[in-house]
């Protein structure tokens, strides 16, 4: 089994930023890939952003290019998302996910493994 505990999330104004944290630890993938989704409330969880194991593969969603960053150290098991210029519609609960295979996926049925989530609210 593989747990994932997210951190960093909270409230910030519109226009700020957060750096959210997902660590993993148990029988952790050595060549997985990992994602981040969200969901607002009333909605269906949504991707968010998703990097390879080796680092070279990324995806976002559209509603966050050249805004969120996602990165990952693997020697220390986490994958972080720095999200900038936050917009009250970015707040949600973002979960972090984890999948054994190298490269990341949007669709979210492909991620064997989720964390609990974190809170993110951006107000106006």
């Amino acid at each position: 089994q593989v747990q994932l505990v997210e951190s960093g999330g909270g409230l910030v104004q519109a226009g700020g930023s957060l750096r959210l944290s997902c660590a993993a630890s148990g029988r952790t993938f050595s060549s997985g890939a990992m994602g981040w989704f969200r969901q607002a409330p009333g909605k269906e969880r949504e991707f968010v952003a998703a990097k390879s194991w080796s680092g070279g593969h990324t995806l976002y969603a559209d509603s966050v290019k050249g805004r969120f960053t996602i990165s990952r150290d693997n020697a220390k098991n986490t994958v972080y998302l720095q999200m900038n210029r936050l917009k009250p519609e970015d707040t949600a609960v973002y979960y972090c996910a984890a999948r054994p295979y190298p490269i990341g996926t949007m669709q979210e049925q492909l991620y064997d493994y989720w964390g609990q989530g974190t809170q993110v609210t951006v107000s106006s």
